[in-house]
């Protein structure tokens, strides 16, 4: 299977809050879209890995994405090396996106950056052919996505690029709810964390709501880029 687009989160529930918006409505628009998830969120205060296997399941069935796997990594304490560069590297040349989503550059959370700079450089790594690599016992081929947007997660960072994902709220909230382990719960009983809060779940939907403010529509989200995208005439920017 090839994918158009591939989203890949240090944690499952990254991509839903992040950027399930624009991967919901490039599906309505025909396009193959996959989720990678780097770890199982062990270390999370509230719930289980295994609830959260669950939810993740969930919520890949609400965005209609056509795979999600999971590399099982240690939460909080994967690194930027070899090892786990030609893991990711053997997913990008598994599925080929052109696109691929991932973590923003900076965050409050460690692994949020170090997500960032993992998967930009193992997308670098991937388009060198003496990197050899097989997959089920089939060497791979070399493959570089031709796109990289870094999404915004629980720091205000500055977009470069802002998506309009208007008709697509419902879709993104709902994702996120998939999560229930982790998000607001009036009656759980569990530890609260700064996610766990009323605030922070209406604020997935105000800061699409600001975002769209800027861009003169109802909701969005927005990327940072680690080049300038092109554009084959000015009026793509309209």
């Amino acid at each position: 299977m090839k994918l158009d687009i591939l989203a890949i989160g240090a944690h499952p529930d990254d991509v839903e809050l992040s950027c399930s918006g624009t991967i919901a409505k490039e599906i309505a628009q025909g396009k193959k879209v996959g989720i990678l998830d780097l770890t199982r969120g062990e270390l999370g205060t509230r719930g289980t890995a295994e609830i959260r296997d669950q939810e993740a399941k969930d919520a890949a069935e609400i965005l209609g994405v056509s795979m999600r796997e999971n590399l099982e990594f240690s939460d909080g304490f994967f690194i930027n090396n070899i090892a786990h560069q030609l893991e990711i590297i053997k997913i990008i040349r598994k599925y080929r996106p052109d696109v691929i989503l991932c973590n923003a550059i900076k965050d409050r959370h460690i692994d949020h950056g170090k997500g960032s700079q993992l998967v930009s450089d193992s997308c670098f790594l991937s388009g060198l052919r003496k990197i050899e690599t097989t997959y089920q016992g089939n060497h791979q081929k070399p493959w570089r996505p031709r796109l990289i947007l870094h999404y915004i997660q629980w720091m205000d960072i500055e977009p470069d690029v802002i998506v309009d994902i208007t008709g697509y709220i419902d879709t993104k909230v709902a994702s996120v709810k998939a999560y229930k382990s982790q998000f607001f719960n009036e009656n759980s009983d569990e530890p609260s964390t700064p996610i766990s809060s009323d605030n922070f779940l209406d604020s997935v939907t105000y800061r699409a709501r600001n975002l769209g403010r800027l861009i003169n529509t109802e909701h969005a989200e927005g990327f940072t880029v680690e080049r300038c995208p092109a554009v084959s005439s000015i009026f793509d920017l309209i």
